[in-house]
């Protein structure tokens, strides 16, 4: 039993499920302040761990739900129809632990030694130097895009520690928060309550034991979780967060539509039979991204139990679900701005951040459009060249 066990009883996943519906009126009530603040308020934030949702994927083992993907997912959803910047920040802070699955066991339960509720911040893309001294590491390097880093208990940067032949052999090193500086460069179009920014540590002394090789490295947790490949399951995480905008974005416009009589109409919009076949046209459409996103992430959790293989077939498969469910979630909230009329202009309406948030969330290398490729010449049995997939 870990620290963590002691600290806090183990939430079940449909608890924090109805826990998570029920903040839904209060997040989408405080929406326009996340934005303005471009953070998820600290009371919020921990409204939303006492709930278990930090917890959602964390095994049981270390006091999380242990969650499987699939129930993951439908929080990250909710959390998103209420504001997406908060589901973003619970999708990783929940789940940025995995990234340091590759840990010691001492030094990954070290991580949890004063409860189940942390938060971990980072980035995996290389953007610092790290080399070996004094029995530890001496790390610089300034890392974007780092999501949550002003809550987080922990934070970590991927970098550099050799070239082979050409090739880059990568570390990753934990940090303290007092070890690292925030730049304050988050000013964005959308997620703008993320608080993603850079960070930086300069000739920073980490110890061996809070080091790992990325990709390299045996878990040192046999977990149904850590078994799934990374860029699948953080692909579908992604998309959870899309499909979830999509529908609040389809509520949001049918609200409008009940109310909002159109220039030169005498009834509301909702009876206009334009706007009708176009409401259903945007939700089948979000129906049809739901079931192949939630049937991907089942399949994907299914070999993960059994522990068996991953076949490159399989995570092409994953990858190319996350993006198509993401590029219909994308049509759906274009079609309710603008099904939305004049008013969707207005910052008073949710509708235009449900347009930002969607576009910037486009813009995560996992879901981006030239994934198709890839998955594609997977599919038609050809090499291809990619370190990670």
């Amino acid at each position: 039993m870990t620290a963590s066990d002691r600290a806090a009883p183990r939430p079940r996943a449909d608890q924090v499920l109805d826990a998570a519906r029920a903040l839904v009126p209060a997040i989408a009530d405080r929406a326009a302040e996340i934005e303005a603040a471009r953070r998820v308020p600290r009371d919020l934030l921990d409204t939303l761990a006492a709930a278990g949702c930090l917890r959602m994927l964390l095994p049981h083992s270390h006091g999380g739900a242990g969650a499987d993907l699939t129930d993951a997912l439908r929080l990250f959803e909710t959390l998103a129809e209420a504001d997406a910047s908060v589901s973003w920040t619970v999708m990783i802070g929940g789940s940025a632990w995995i990234d340091l699955a590759g840990l010691p066991r001492a030094s990954f339960d070290a991580l949890f030694a004063r409860g189940p509720d942390v938060v971990v911040a980072g980035a995996f893309a290389p953007g610092g130097s790290i080399s070996s001294a004094d029995g530890g590491y001496r790390v610089t390097g300034r890392w974007g895009f780092v999501s949550g880093c002003e809550h987080a208990t922990w934070l970590y940067g991927n970098a550099v520690e050799a070239m082979v032949d050409g090739v880059p052999q990568l570390r990753i090193a934990v940090f303290a928060p007092d070890e690292v500086q925030i730049e304050d460069t988050w000013t964005v179009l959308g997620l703008c309550g993320t608080g993603s920014h850079h960070i930086r540590v300069t000739d920073a002394r980490v110890p061996a034991e809070r080091t790992l090789r990325p990709l390299v490295d045996v878990p040192c947790l046999d977990e149904p979780v850590v078994r799934v490949p990374l860029p699948a399951l953080l692909a579908l995480s992604v998309a959870g967060v899309a499909v979830g905008i999509a529908r609040g974005a389809l509520a949001d416009a049918v609200a409008s539509a009940q109310q909002r009589v159109p220039l030169l109409a005498r009834t509301p919009a909702c009876t206009d039979p334009v706007f009708q076949a176009d409401l259903a046209t945007a939700d089948t459409g979000l129906r049809a991204a739901r079931a192949l996103l939630y049937e991907s992430a089942g399949a994907v959790w299914a070999t993960a139990v059994a522990g068996e293989p991953f076949s490159l077939q399989q995570r092409a498969q994953a990858r190319a679900a996350a993006v198509w469910a993401t590029k219909q979630a994308v049509a759906v909230v274009e079609a309710a701005y603008h099904a939305g009329g004049g008013d969707a202009v207005y910052r008073s309406s949710p509708l235009p951040r449900r347009l930002r948030d969607v576009h910037a969330l486009t813009q995560h290398f996992l879901v981006r459009p030239n994934t198709m490729a890839t998955a594609g010449a997977v599919l038609l049995g050809q090499a291809v060249d990619v370190p990670v997939f």
